[in-house]
């Protein structure tokens, strides 16, 4: 497969189509009574279908032509939208995905069924009683003399491949037409572009075509053109002023195709029409407004490892850009220091500009979870509302990727655990649909995602009672209620109770906290009895290169995300012996710190004026005791090896300007590893003497 397999560009076109689709036939869930949804629906299926036959897609083209087809009745208003019907659309649409991913994992059988069941829908829905058909009186579509109908295209509709004339056929061929062009706008001979369209139509067609019938001739450029339909029998706006005597253009009666020689029997007579000078409406003529000026394509897909490579580039020059930086401070050369300040400036420019090709807003994925909500919802018989906030949150496209796995686990456990029958809400005084919101927004250098219901509550008492059994914790241990939260990421914990198809393993949670820390991410857990839980998914914006504080360590040197740091503090005379209390004062605030020389086991003697770097995880603060602070560090992020992978206490490493590599501290990870629980374990033992 070449970079040009129209087979390939087919696969990634199909995919954003059946996207769009599920989309829309979510909404269409929600509002029914929506054409313009409906329109959009038939529009991916017809393009799905057409694109199908023409790559060599066979199943596809046949089964979405037979959901076409039935779907064509909904979008004449034959038959209703219901619940029913979008979740055997919605069982199509998956099925479609199959036959073009994987078209041998599933047997025509399936797809048989599928339409079975779509048949059966549509059959009962057409067998309404011809009373209520007829107490609606006649059909709006329906135009026995004809209609009228204004045409204006936007000008570079020539560029996108529509033909004009074309389309004027189609209409030829649903009655006796006359069309006159509209020429106010046309420019002279010299100013005209033969690539922008200047031209519009007034059509007058005689007959007993339908709207609908109307409106499918131009299905595929509604977006790019002002479409006016006026029955006959309806009174005609009456006509500007006219400013211009000039004559009238004169009607092109335009014959009726040789098949049809009854058509042809009479000619058309030409409707009155107005002078040049009395011109259409503005937005008739010169079309919809957004589509005045040509226009380019504004985005080009570009395969993902391309990115990657780039930003492997660019971090290889971010650390050679270090390298002469330190050159640079050595000699005494100001031509020298000028050139790499400006290679600097451009370097950092060049990683910004990198980073935010890499940025892909976050409601990409956010989407993606109506679906399982509406799926769950059904399954469990429990009514929930889906709701997203900020779904143009950007974050690192990596981050989203691996964000995927955790969020299902999250909402499946808020529906399932959180989220009460609607027989406890309604006697609670709650509304019987719960709700389920999904959040994301910027907070400093991180991203947070909040996944959130309104069910009944995380329940202390259980969750302890849980883990005593499970042997996580000895009976009579005091523990906060955020120690107690941790228990349910524990591999194998769950609280309920029997298994099934959605819970009960206790194979979720941990996953999360596993793929949560992998980002060097956070989770914090606020819950309310009776009100509902909330958890916050802390992440930075991306993996590749952050900013850091470069620290010295005895003679190693480390790296601390800037993002986690918050403050520099020297270390008080009380605290620099070994057996000094393990925290500090910091404004009224005592906040416990760790030894690194202690904890790396690092040689020599702790230099005479030691820092304390203050960090946060979440909501929790401590220090960080450091030899010295030799400032700020583009930090290029790279792995360690599998030799390393037990080595929790750093995140990667980095190679810093003179050559040597520096570790990455992954502040987090100190916090599990019980070092800082031993040290407020210490605090509290001193305030509870004090």
């Amino acid at each position: 497969m070449t970079d040009h397999d129209p087979r390939a560009v087919f696969l990634a076109e199909a995919n954003e189509l059946l996207d769009r689709l599920e989309t829309t036939l979510l909404d269409l869930g929600d509002r029914p009574d929506d054409s313009a949804l409906i329109d959009t629906a038939f529009r991916a299926l017809h393009t799905i279908k057409g694109s199908g036959a023409m790559f060599g897609f066979d199943r596809v083209a046949a089964f979405t032509h037979d959901f076409e087809t039935a779907f064509d009745l909904v979008r004449r208003g034959e038959v209703p939208i219901s619940a029913d019907l979008v979740n055997v659309s919605l069982s199509a649409k998956d099925y479609i995905r199959t036959l073009i991913e994987d078209p041998d994992a599933t047997a025509p059988v399936i797809g048989e069924a599928i339409l079975a069941e779509l048949e059966r829908l549509i059959s009962r829905a057409k067998e309404a009683p011809e009373t209520e058909l007829a107490a609606e009186g006649p059909s709006p579509d329906a135009a026995p003399e004809g209609w009228r109908i204004g045409i204006a295209f936007a000008p570079d509709v020539l560029r996108n491949g529509t033909n004009p004339l074309a389309l004027l056929d189609e209409l030829r061929e649903l009655g006796p037409c006359t069309v006159m062009p509209r020429v106010a706008d046309l420019p002279d001979l010299a100013g005209l572009d033969p690539e922008s369209l200047a031209l519009g139509w007034d059509v007058t067609l005689r007959g007993a075509a339908s709207r609908a019938a109307i409106e499918d001739v131009f299905l595929f450029v509604r977006d790019d053109m002002v479409l006016t339909l006026t029955p006959l029998d309806a009174p005609e706006p009456a006509p500007e002023p006219v400013l211009d005597p000039s004559p009238a253009p004169v009607p092109v009666p335009m014959p009726a195709p040789a098949p049809a020689p009854a058509r042809s029997v009479a000619t058309p007579v030409a409707e009155p029409a107005p002078a040049p000078a009395a011109k259409p409406p503005e937005a008739e003529r010169k079309g919809p407004a957004r589509n005045t000026e040509p226009r380019g394509s504004s985005t080009m897909r570009v395969e993902a490892e391309r990115l990657d490579e780039l930003l492997d580039r660019v971090g290889e020059l971010v650390i050679a850009q270090a390298r002469l930086s330190q050159l640079a401070g050595l000699h005494a050369d100001g031509g020298l220091q000028t050139i790499a300040e400006e290679i600097e400036r451009l370097s950092a420019q060049l990683r910004d500009t990198t980073m935010s090709i890499r940025m892909v807003p976050i409601g990409a994925l956010f989407s993606r979870f109506r679906r399982l909500v509406h799926d769950l919802s059904g399954d469990l018989g429990k009514p929930v509302t889906f709701v997203t906030d900020g779904e143009e949150t950007e974050l690192d496209k990596t981050v989203i990727e691996r964000l995927a796995d955790p969020l299902v686990h999250l909402i499946r456990n808020a529906i399932d655990h959180g989220i009460e029958d609607p027989a406890r809400r309604s006697a609670s005084g709650k509304n019987a649909t719960g709700r389920i919101t999904l959040s994301a927004e910027h907070v400093g250098a991180q991203v947070l995602v909040t996944v959130r219901d309104d069910g009944a509550g995380l329940d202390v008492t259980r969750i302890r009672a849980k883990a005593e059994e499970r042997g996580l914790v000895a009976p009579g241990t005091p523990l906060t209620d955020q120690q107690v939260y941790q228990f349910l990421f524990a591999p194998g914990f769950s609280t309920a109770q029997q298994i099934s198809a959605l819970s009960g393993r206790g194979v979720g949670m941990d996953v999360v906290k596993k793929t949560i820390e992998g980002l060097r991410g956070s989770i914090d857990i606020t819950t309310e009895p009776g009100a509902g839980t909330a958890i916050v998914l802390r992440l930075p914006l991306t993996l590749a290169i952050i900013e850091g504080l470069l620290i010295r360590v005895g003679e190693g040197r480390y790296v601390l995300p800037l993002s986690a740091v918050e403050e520099c503090v020297e270390l008080p005379e009380s605290g620099r012996g070994e057996r000094g209390r393990d925290f500090l004062n910091i404004r009224g605030d005592l906040v416990p710190f760790l030894r690194l020389r202690s904890l790396f086991e690092a040689a020599g003697e702790p230099d005479p004026y030691q820092k304390v770097i203050i960090v946060s995880v979440g909501e929790t603060r401590f220090g960080l005791v450091a030899d010295q602070i030799l400032g700020n560090h583009q930090t290029v992020i790279k792995s360690l090896s599998k030799l390393h992978a037990d080595v929790t206490t750093f995140s990667g490493a980095t190679i810093l300007g003179d050559g040597t590599a520096a570790l990455i501290i992954d502040p987090a990870q100190l916090m599990a590893g019980g070092q800082i629980g031993a040290a407020a374990d210490g605090l509290r033992e001193f305030r509870e003497v004090a």
